[in-house]
């Protein structure tokens, strides 16, 4: 997590992911991981809360058997971010989160709900906002519909005047030591059967300010609602899908040695490349065009030279580890492509492997992978035989699409 003193001046959330969403079905497993836009519900969820300037450290309540589903649904885990096994109820799995929080004192703590994607930065910023003035808030919409209640049998018993009544959503907003209070106090009275925390809230006596919700910010409970929203977002990039195309060049020099690795084959040769890895300039640079369609930096900074660790690996560990960070995103590979500009060795009579091993370590079909190469025509460096050089592209879609 971050230090304590950046903590005091930041927002806490808790999201609350460790439901089995029964009512959506479990065929495709629970709805916090089922793909909408092409990412999991929960990815979207943490992701809004993740770039919003005013947020500080998010702590996750999973289920004890979804860590690798979780870890693989929002990709790498950055120090903001927490996980935590929730318990049976999401009241049980709440507390477990706002514990976690405990040693780190935050002033305020906004708590969501996992299945709503939606939450936008606006929203956010309304309930952090009247966190100024207020120990709760909550978002919430007037209801507009009239409302009816039924008698046991089914038959309507009395219409039920809207005027005052609002729909709860999250994240619902409290300042912190209040909220764990109110929670820690119902747990030890066994009051285990709230529906939101702004229900605790009211009981232990924190005023709660009501502030505008937002009419997307829906919450995918039935197997429908998944498919809607995973509608919504797929409409939304028909017009403007979100295409990027990353570029990687690298280059080694020559030193003694009896064979060189190229896009992942190796080939017997009189020299071979020096580097700190395996020196395959193919793979290197094509790791830099994948890192690039999603702005995470370049190879060096994943894999740093000076680490004795990557001492001679092999480069495929490197562009596997890229190609999970675009998947992380979302992303689908649509296109790799590597030229390899050398005077020797000849790549021809091992193109095919080369073909093969990249689409294997991308995970693409290999009518989705380039090898091309090329001489210096005795030019320069490369011209001298002194070394190989490689220039890849990467095109990958990702979901969404560009913003206006």
């Amino acid at each position: 997590m971050t230090g304590p003193d950046s903590q005091t001046k930041s927002v806490a959330v808790v999201i609350v992911a460790a439901g089995r969403g029964a009512r959506a079905g479990q065929e495709n497993g629970p709805k916090q991981y089922r793909r909408i836009g092409g990412r999991a519900v929960l990815s979207h969820t943490l992701e809004a809360f993740r770039r919003h300037p005013a947020i500080g450290d998010i702590v996750v309540a999973i289920h004890a058997d979804d860590e690798a589903l979780c870890r693989e649904a929002v990709g790498p885990i950055d120090d903001r971010i927490v996980l935590v096994t929730g318990g049976p109820t999401r009241q049980d799995s709440t507390l477990r989160a706002l514990r976690a929080l405990a040693d780190r004192r935050p002033a305020s703590v906004l708590i969501h709900d996992g299945v709503r994607p939606f939450v936008d930065p606006d929203l956010i910023g309304r309930v952090v906002a009247a966190l100024g003035d207020h120990d709760g808030v909550l978002p919430a919409l007037p209801v507009s519909d009239t409302v009816k209640r039924a008698d046991g049998a089914g038959l309507v018993e009395a219409t039920v005047p809207r005027t005052g009544l609002h729909t709860a959503q999250t994240p619902q907003g409290f300042a912190f030591d209040a909220i764990l209070a109110a929670h820690e106090k119902a747990c030890a009275d066994g009051l285990l059967d709230f529906t939101d925390d702004a229900a605790i809230a009211e009981w232990s006596g924190i005023p709660v300010k009501i502030v505008e919700g937002a009419a997307g910010n829906v919450k995918l409970t039935y197997a429908r609602d998944i498919a809607m929203a995973d509608e919504r977002l797929n409409g939304a990039s028909a017009s403007f899908p979100d295409v990027r195309t990353g570029n990687g060049y690298d280059v080694h020099c020559f030193a003694p040695g009896d064979h060189v690795t190229l896009c992942g084959v190796e080939i017997v040769h009189d020299r071979r490349l020096l580097g700190h890895s395996d020196a395959d300039v193919g793979l290197h640079a094509l790791t830099d065009a994948l890192l690039a369609t999603c702005g995470a930096g370049d190879i060096g900074t994943h894999f740093p030279p000076s680490d004795p660790q990557w001492k001679g690996a092999a480069s495929r560990l490197f562009v596997e580890h890229a190609a999970g960070l675009v998947r992380a995103r979302g992303g689908r590979i649509a296109n790799a492509d590597v030229t390899l500009i050398c005077e020797a060795p000849k790549i021809g009579p091992r193109r095919e492997a080369m073909v093969d091993a990249m689409a294997a370590m991308l995970g693409i079909a290999r009518d989705r992978v380039s090898v091309k190469a090329t001489t210096n025509e005795k030019l320069g460096f490369i011209g001298r035989g002194e070394g190989i050089a490689a220039i890849a592209t990467a095109t990958v879609v990702y979901p969404g699409g560009l913003p206006a």
